[in-house]
């Protein structure tokens, strides 16, 4: 089996060498524990998967920890979440580095956990599935922003990426880049080993109607999250939505765009979009088995979209960048115009906006980027260089602020 030299070794070292306990958070078989075992061989491992570790972890923690010393790596950690207490009191003993790597799929319960046990001793780091990057073995590791400074550096490593609806198609699990194994049947598995079994228990509820609830929700990847009509949908009551969606969310399988909120936008919309993190298990929950049909489909501008919004969020967290308040949308009707203004992502960095569009073309026009001009209506902030992402073969400006990038910028 091949190993992918994932883009955020080079950060977690750093981490793990600077810090007493690092805790490294993702979904299920995005690569965290392989990652841990190919670059650090020399921790001794614990996996909380296996009922009788966990069962000695809580009950005789200091026997467990004399059978698995340190440095050592705690995989699913929050199975077990009793163990982080004893966890601090062996970090406070000492003044020494790299003891603890923690991994966990449930990445805000585990925060939970940290937050109460593990306050200033741990380093968190975020891995996601395969980025293009990585696939594709292109070695730039800086989070996507549309500097000059940024796109210069970008272009010494440009690699044209081929057969993207194919990758798009197959999503970014690891595993199907490893060895050559059938579509269909892993994601089969995956749902059903993975999501019906660790997210399920969370939820308790039958598996037919969480099975309908995962392909309503994968039917809606780039949309504006809308719980009444997902409730409709499936059959269960908008709160039960809510709560299966921030489970979800928290498990690593979608991600919740927040909107651009500013006095001065005061028509903006307030809802998050929601956006699966792999491409792949959306399009096995849609049933679209081929590549080629989904390229010609009615939701391939969704897709695309989920994509390229799922590249550019790796690009952060395999820099160690958080996101979360980096990135946004906007849509809002103008007042004046009576019309709806949308702009895919929002980008903010040091003061300026970056607005960017995510559009399945090769033929991009200034006009797809019309709505950039609201953001001049923000005070204390500056537009910087507008961008529209697409399926374009070279950078081309199409104003002094607006650039078109083909996605191998990112």
């Amino acid at each position: 089996m091949a190993y992918i030299e994932r883009a955020i070794t080079s950060v977690l070292k750093e981490r793990v060498k600077s810090s007493k306990c690092v805790l490294v958070t993702g979904a299920r078989q995005v690569g965290k524990s392989t990652a841990v075992r190919h670059e650090f061989p020399e921790f001794n491992r614990a996996n909380f998967d296996d009922r009788l570790t966990r069962l000695q972890a809580r009950e005789e923690p200091k026997l467990f920890f004399k059978n698995n010393p340190c440095p050592l790596f705690i995989d699913e950690v929050q199975k077990e979440s009793s163990v982080l207490e004893e966890i601090k009191l062996v970090a406070d003993e000492t003044e020494q580095r790299g003891l603890f790597i923690l991994s966990g799929s449930q990445r805000l319960e585990l925060m939970k956990g940290m937050s109460e046990s593990l306050a200033g001793r741990v380093s968190v780091s975020e891995l996601l599935g395969l980025s293009l990057r990585e696939i594709c073995g292109v070695k730039f590791n800086r989070h996507f922003v549309p500097t000059d400074d940024y796109i210069q550096e970008r272009e010494q490593e440009i690699k044209p990426y081929k057969d993207i609806w194919q990758i798009i198609h197959k999503g970014s699990y690891p595993e199907l880049y490893d060895v050559e194994r059938d579509w269909q049947d892993y994601y089969s598995s995956y749902v059903s080993t993975y999501l019906e079994r660790d997210v399920n228990e969370l939820i308790s509820s039958d598996g037919v109607t969480f099975t309908k609830f995962l392909t309503a929700v994968a039917a809606r990847t780039g949309e504006i999250l809308n719980y009444a009509n997902i409730a409709s949908e499936v059959g269960v009551s908008e709160p039960t939505v809510k709560n299966w969606i921030s489970i979800l969310e928290r498990t690593g399988i979608v991600y919740l765009l927040q909107p651009y909120s500013q006095s001065a936008l005061k028509r903006a919309i307030k809802a998050p979009k929601m956006y699966f993190r792999d491409t792949g298990l959306a399009c096995y929950l849609t049933r679209w088995i081929a590549a080629d049909a989904l390229k010609c489909s009615a939701v391939a501008g969704s897709m695309f979209e989920t994509f390229v919004v799922s590249e550019i969020l790796k690009s952060y967290a395999n820099e160690g960048k958080d996101y979360k308040f980096s990135i946004f949308y906007y849509r809002g009707k103008d007042k004046r115009e009576g019309k709806e203004n949308e702009i895919d992502l929002i980008i903010e960095e040091n003061g300026i906006l970056y607005p960017i569009e995510i559009k399945m073309t090769g033929n991009p026009k200034a006009n797809m980027a019309a709505a950039n001009t609201i953001l001049d209506k923000i005070p204390d902030k500056t537009r910087g260089m507008g961008v529209i992402l697409c399926l374009a073969d070279r950078k081309t400006f199409l104003r002094e602020n607006l650039v078109a990038l083909p996605i191998e910028y990112i």
